[in-house]
Parts: C-alpha cells; sequence; structure tokens
C-alpha cells in the first residue's frame, strides 16, 4: 500500500517583488496533526512563504499540493474553502463589530437559506471560546475592548469556526504571559490530536523545542534545512542555520557601577486607577532601567502615561527636574521623551510611506519654511539617522513596510535619535525581530544610553530585561513589588516575585 501523501507539499516556490527575490525555490511538506515549526531571521521569506500559503501572494514558480492533488490557492478565500487558515502576528480584527461578529465575519450562520445573526452566531461563538479555555470571552462585546491575548483567541476562534485541517501561526505567544502560552499549547496540542496540521512560526526557540515536531529553516529566501526533528536539533545549529555563522545569546557589556548623573526622568506617585498603583522612579543619563512583570501588570500603562498618551489620576512626570503636563504627548515629546510602543507598526509607523517619512515625522519643523519641505535636508538627515543605526537596507527612499522587523524597530529609534530625545521608552523592544538582529538591537539600546540617554524598558521576556536593563523593578498586579540592581537577580527570582509578590523593597 502506498504511503499517505503529506497534508500538503510545496515545492520549488518562488516569488519575486520589484528589485527582490523573496523565495527561491522553497520546498516544504506538512503532516495532517503535526506541528512543523518555520524558522528564519526577518527577512528570510516566511512572511511570503505563508502569504503563498494563504492564498494571498501567487507564487511564480511552483507546485503546491493538497492531500496529494496539485492546487492552485488564488485568494485567501480559496485557501480557506481547502482549509487552510492563517493567524498572522498582526492581527486582523474589526475592532467596532463585536467578537461574535468578527468570528463569523464573511460566513454567518444560516438557516433556511438566511443569514442567521444575533443569538446564534454568539452561541457558535461561546462554544468556540469554550473550546479554546476562555469561555469569559463575551461574545457580544466589542473587540476593541479585549486585550491583545483576548483578540488573539478570538483569532483563532475565527479560524476554528471553518472546517480547518491547517492553521499557520505567526509569533502566536509574542503577546500572552506564561499561563497564557500554557493555554496555547494546550490548544495546539488538541488541534492536532484530532489531526490538524499547524504550521507554528516563532522567534523563541524554546518553544519550539517544546511544541515542534519537525523545522524547516529559511535564509535568504531559500530553504536551507527542510523536516528537521525538532527536539533533538541543537539550538545552536538552528541558529547557525538561521545566521550563517554562531550566534551566542549575549548583551551588551553593562557599566560595572550605576552612572553618577543626575536623574533626567523622574515619577513621583503616578498612578491611574485600576492599571497601576502610585509609583515613584528615575532614571539618570546613561541608565537603562527595565520594568518586569505579566501582561496586564501595568508595564504598557506607566510608559504610555509617561508618554503622555494616558492621562494619571496621581503624581506627576519630570524630564530633568521639569515637570511635563499631564497627558499630553506635545508635552512629552517637546521635553525630549521618545516612545518605541509594542505595536509598531499600527503604533509608530507609517506603514506606507518611505523610510526618510517614517524618521522625519517628528522633526518636520527642522526641514519646513513658510510652508515647504525642504525635501534635501529631511533626506539627508534621515539617512545620518539610519546609517547611524545601521538600518538595512541603506536606502531610505524604501517604504518603511518592506522591512525586517529588527529594521523597523531601528526606523523607530531613527525617529528619536534625529529628535535628539533625553528619554526613550521602549515597550517590547524585541517582539517579532529574529535571533540575529536582536543582538544588534542590544547593542543600539545600550550604545544610546551610553551616550547619554535614560531608558526606561519594558519587555515579557524576563531574560531581555535582565541582560540589558541596569536596574529593574518587578511589576505584580499594577504594584512594584521589588528593585535591585539587574545583576542581583535571576529568572526564576523574578518569575518568583511577579507570581506571588513580595513587599517592595
Amino acid at each position: 500500500m502506498a504511503p499517505e501523501p503529506p497534508l500538503l507539499s510545496m515545492s520549488g516556490i518562488t516569488k519575486s517583488f520589484p528589485g527582490v527575490r523573496a523565495l527561491d525555490g522553497v520546498d516544504l511538506d506538512v503532516q495532517a496533526g503535526e506541528v512543523h515549526c518555520l524558522l528564519g531571521q526577518n527577512g528570510a521569506g516566511k512572511s511570503t512563504l505563508i502569504k503563498v500559503l494563504a492564498g494571498a501572494h501567487q507564487p511564480d514558480t511552483g507546485t503546491i499540493r493538497w492531500r496529494g492533488e496539485e492546487v492552485t490557492l488564488r485568494s485567501p478565500i480559496a485557501a480557506m474553502r481547502l482549509g487552510i487558515a492563517t493567524i498572522y502576528q498582526e492581527l486582523d480584527l474589526v475592532e467596532h463589530m463585536s467578537v461574535a461578529e468578527n468570528v463569523h465575519l464573511g460566513h454567518e450562520p444560516t438557516a433556511a437559506g438566511f443569514v442567521v445573526r444575533g443569538r446564534a452566531a454568539r452561541e457558535a461563538t461561546a462554544g468556540l471560546l469554550k473550546r479554546l479555555g476562555h469561555p469569559e470571552i463575551d461574545p457580544a462585546r466589542l473587540v476593541g475592548e479585549l486585550s491583545a491575548a483576548q483578540q488573539q483567541i478570538v483569532s483563532m476562534a475565527r479560524a476554528l469556526s471553518h472546517d480547518v485541517r491547517l492553521i499557520v501561526m505567526d509569533e502566536p505567544s509574542a503577546a500572552l504571559d506564561p499561563d497564557e502560552v500554557d493555554n496555547l499549547f494546550r490548544i495546539v496540542g488538541d488541534l492536532t490530536a484530532d489531526g490538524v496540521a499547524v504550521v507554528y512560526i516563532s522567534h523563541r526557540l524554546e518553544e519550539i523545542r517544546r511544541i515542534g515536531d519537525r523545522v524547516t529553516v529559511l535564509k535568504d529566501g531559500r530553504a536551507v534545512a527542510v523536516g528537521l526533528p525538532a527536539k533533538s536539533t541543537p539550538t545552536r545549529e538552528v541558529v547557525s542555520l538561521m545566521t550563517g555563522r554562531n550566534v551566542e545569546y549575549v548583551f551588551p557589556e553593562r557599566p560595572s557601577s550605576a552612572p553618577e548623573t543626575a536623574p533626567v526622568l523622574t515619577v513621583e506617585k503616578l498612578s491611574r486607577q485600576g492599571e497601576f498603583e502610585p509609583l515613584d522612579l528615575q532614571v539618570r543619563a546613561g541608565e537603562i532601567v527595565g520594568l518586569a512583570g505579566l501582561v496586564g501588570s501595568g508595564r504598557s500603562e506607566i510608559l504610555e502615561t509617561v508618554y503622555g498618551a494616558r492621562r494619571p489620576d496621581t503624581g506627576r512626570v519630570l524630564v530633568d527636574g521639569k515637570p511635563l503636563k499631564p497627558g499630553s504627548v506635545r508635552a512629552a515629546v517637546r521635553a525630549g521623551v521618545g516612545l518605541a510602543p509594542e505595536e509598531r507598526k499600527a503604533q509608530a509607523l507609517l506603514m506606507l510611506e518611505s523610510v526618510t517619512r517614517n524618521v522625519s515625522v517628528s522633526s518636520m519643523s527642522r526641514f519646513s519654511r513658510a510652508g515647504w519641505i525642504d525635501r534635501g535636508a529631511e533626506l539627508g538627515a534621515a539617512r545620518a539617522a539610519t546609517r547611524e543605526l545601521s538600518l538595512r537596507p541603506d536606502n531610505p527612499d524604501v517604504p518603511v513596510r518592506t522591512l525586517s522587523g529588527g529594521n523597523q524597530q531601528k526606523a523607530v529609534l531613527a525617529r528619536w535619535l534625529l529628535r535628539g530625545c533625553r528619554v526613550l521608552l521602549l515597550d517590547e523592544p524585541t517582539r517579532g525581530v529574529d535571533v540575529g538582529a536582536r543582538a544588534e538591537l542590544y547593542a543600539v539600546v545600550r550604545r544610546l544610553a551610553d551616550e547619554g540617554l535614560a531608558v526606561l524598558l519594558v519587555s515579557s521576556e524576563v531574560p531581555e530585561v535582565l541582560g540589558l536593563a541596569d536596574r529593574v523593578l518587578v511589576l505584580r498586579e499594577g504594584r512594584v513589588v521589588h528593585t535591585a540592581p539587574a545583576r542581583e537577580l535571576d529568572e526564576h527570582r523574578v518569575l518568583d516575585l511577579v507570581m506571588e509578590g513580595s513587599p517592595a523593597s
């Protein structure tokens, strides 16, 4: 008896865009009921490959077989009808619609040939949410009111609302705390036990070893390894395949002692009801202070309040001893405060604009005369800022959407470098950034601090906080439960603190 063909087989897939060969003869096969991990640095071709699989891009050459038969995926609808669902890292939900409406968008429940709205859709959605371990999410609630983790569950429910046989998950754990990651892995285990295949994309190699069955590695648009065993392939080998070199997970050397400088950023009794309790902190020139805590601990809300995007209930923020107007981003930026937000594509970048415009947008008064913009001066300043951060490609005219995640983050940092900011707020600075580019970003942040910036850092990855920060504030449920130099903490101690709490020190 002939062996069962793979559920999915992609052979010799190529795809080019103007000036770029994104995929160069890529092969991928996925078996029913397996977790097949797709790895590669940003720019390696992962996003293009999954868009081909999702029907969003048409390959230039190559074949796709589904259950042994050659198919053409002309659109996302065609892929979904076969049973292929894709959950992108940047969730494509409609915020002003309800959970149930999002889950059934485009294929509303019907009865007797008529679309059934309201109660039937909510009941069907409630069943899916219960299956995913989140019965507390109200199907009638607006998606825009949900947390990032809850929105991801809604996206998964939408995928399961179809007769899905293969789900692509792009960085699904990026916005999740450890408990949510455990729940995600439980869901994936249940799906694969039912014969559903999962293509899992993540930059967290420890997750790959924990959940994956096989691994395919892309580099420069080519598959440099296909179907490696996920649990037994050494991490060093995987990293070497991804980067073409051996990469150690090392952070830049931090100063041996705290900087003897005046505080640049001072926060006094800052609070927002229901988000975080009164907070005091200082960040000196040349210092990186990290905020460690679970999702929902108030980390991002603190940064956004310091930046003026949220108005505090109590307290104040001072830069160089001068208080800022509460709840005013304009006042914060004028005082030298810059924010690289967690959702850089949605909150920081003008995705259809050039790198130049993204870098210069906060400094336009420098290039504006009598209502006219000096394009030459704007381009020159942007080029200088991006070159200082080694942004690639070295072409500020390209749309920022074409850059890798690491280089998009560099564009955000270049904006504040050009602005001459004194305080840099970083929220999940390496989210969606590959292994090799992370080391570059760490070096950039450390160098900016060494040059005199005061940096306040938030990251859900405890090793990142401990490796990059000089001093760490540990948060639990909106309250600082411990403060210490980073070198005096380790990952287990921090996790114990965020899970159980401790008297503030």
